[in-house]
């Protein structure tokens, strides 16, 4: 399948027509939105490696704030206690919750760090122009592009939790301020995927926007 789609990139490349990042349908130099899905087409899209990068900063710097503070706040026998999200996995995994503590961690830990790496590469394979790279970015960006829908899975992980131990009556869980810091994290780095065109990888000199 991955080659199919480098033929539409490299066809693209080669005859100035636009080819649609939403469906991947190939439409003519003069196209403004796309034949098929109506998705606004570009030759590239404008200001792509800058903007991206500005969402990626505005992601770090959330990303601070969405570690050290209060992902939930556990109240039992009458004492609350804030936790961080590696708090709250331990939590998890000290009341026999190893599997929720897992899928929080590769939810809220390493997949915005994996997206937010591979961004960066992407962004140093079309910089620099390492050409021989572009397959491989391709297939790394399409593979951030699918598991960013599941990047707010710890944030509904909680949410059914709170519910779950209140019902249970163990303790009472609230979410913490840490929740809307990592979901501007989630939103931003979806926009950096988003702006980013997979088309300058290809390229082999800079084109005029």
């Amino acid at each position: 399948m991955i080659f199919g789609i480098m033929m539409h990139y490299e066809t693209d490349l080669n005859t100035n027509t636009k080819l649609c990042l939403k469906c991947e349908c190939l439409n003519s130099a003069d196209a403004l939105t796309c034949k098929q899905c109506g998705y606004k087409v570009y030759l590239r899209r404008p200001h792509s490696i800058a903007l991206t990068l500005n969402y990626i900063v505005a992601a770090l710097l959330f990303l601070i704030p969405a570690n050290l503070l209060p992902m939930m706040i556990i109240t039992s026998v009458g004492v609350a206690e804030g936790s961080t999200i590696m708090e709250g996995i331990r939590y998890f995994i000290n009341y026999g919750e190893a599997s929720i503590g897992v899928i929080i961690f590769l939810a809220s830990i390493v997949i915005p760090i994996y997206k937010i790496s591979v961004l960066l590469f992407l962004i140093s394979i079309a910089h620099f122009k390492w050409n021989y790279l572009a397959v491989f970015g391709l297939k790394l960006y399409r593979t951030i592009r699918f598991i960013g829908k599941w990047s707010l899975l710890d944030i509904f992980v909680v949410a059914i939790m709170v519910g779950m131990v209140q019902f249970q009556t163990l303790a009472n869980v609230q979410a913490g301020g840490a929740s809307f810091a990592f979901s501007l994290v989630v939103i931003l780095t979806m926009l950096a995927t988003e702006s980013f065109d997979p088309r300058l990888m290809f390229d082999k000199e800079r084109r005029k926007r």
